[in-house]
């Protein structure tokens, strides 16, 4: 593969930006508010995954009558009240990696299965939204991570071949997407470790994205 080739799509929260847990903890201080048990479990569950994938995930272990709206609800606005006052986590390295492909001339992409009205306000206040040429939301389509269509949909966009473009992922669901889309999947855990599974479907699992700058540092040579 030349590097003229290469194209690179991005996951976001959990890994570009360190959101995942503060969501998690977000949950986890409403659900014991509400007194709700096992969120950390559903929650795990729903990484990777859409607003109606999430929803269908909470119906299936607490039933339909959960008021999940309210929840949901609740859970954004602490996250909003948390990040206007300490801003929004950036991952180690992801500034570094963007902007070392973006000199290397490499086209870049989002794919998150974040609302993509969340994802572009997140992206500009982090100063980062300029680095991708095409962005995507969770809301643009109806299958959500594991299915590849979010990918399918980037690459499309960007005129990319799923064959040449790498996918910078933390989830389990992320890692499923990009690979049954036929891309180059690689994981940078966050909430989830590597497993068995996934070491099987990634081209390479780094522990930050500053070790992947390294590997594009060697393929590009």
């Amino acid at each position: 593969m030349l590097q003229s080739d290469i194209s690179v799509i991005f996951d976001m929260d959990g890994t570009i930006f360190d959101t995942e847990r503060l969501v998690l903890d977000c949950w986890e201080r409403i659900g014991e508010k509400h007194g709700i048990p096992d969120i950390r479990e559903v929650f795990m569950r729903c990484i990777g995954t859409n607003k109606v994938r999430t929803q269908e995930i909470v119906f299936s272990h607490y039933g339909e009558d959960f008021p999940y709206e309210k929840f949901s609800e609740e859970s954004s606005v602490l996250f909003h009240q948390i990040t206007e006052k300490e801003g929004i986590p950036v991952k180690q390295g992801a500034a570094e990696l963007l902007k070392y492909l973006s000199e290397k001339q490499v086209p870049l992409g989002l794919a998150s299965s974040t609302r993509l009205a969340v994802v572009t306000q997140e992206l500009q206040a982090a100063g980062l939204y300029d680095y991708f040429q095409v962005v995507v939301g969770g809301d643009l389509l109806k299958n959500s991570k594991p299915a590849p269509d979010i990918y399918l949909m980037t690459c499309e966009r960007m005129g990319a071949l799923p064959g040449n473009t790498y996918a910078i992922e933390d989830s389990y669901n992320g890692i499923r997407s990009a690979h049954g889309a036929g891309m180059h999947p690689i994981m940078v855990p966050d909430l989830t470790p590597a497993t068995e599974e996934m070491r099987g479907l990634c081209e390479a699992v780094f522990a930050d994205l500053l070790q992947v700058k390294e590997y594009f540092g060697n393929v590009f040579r």
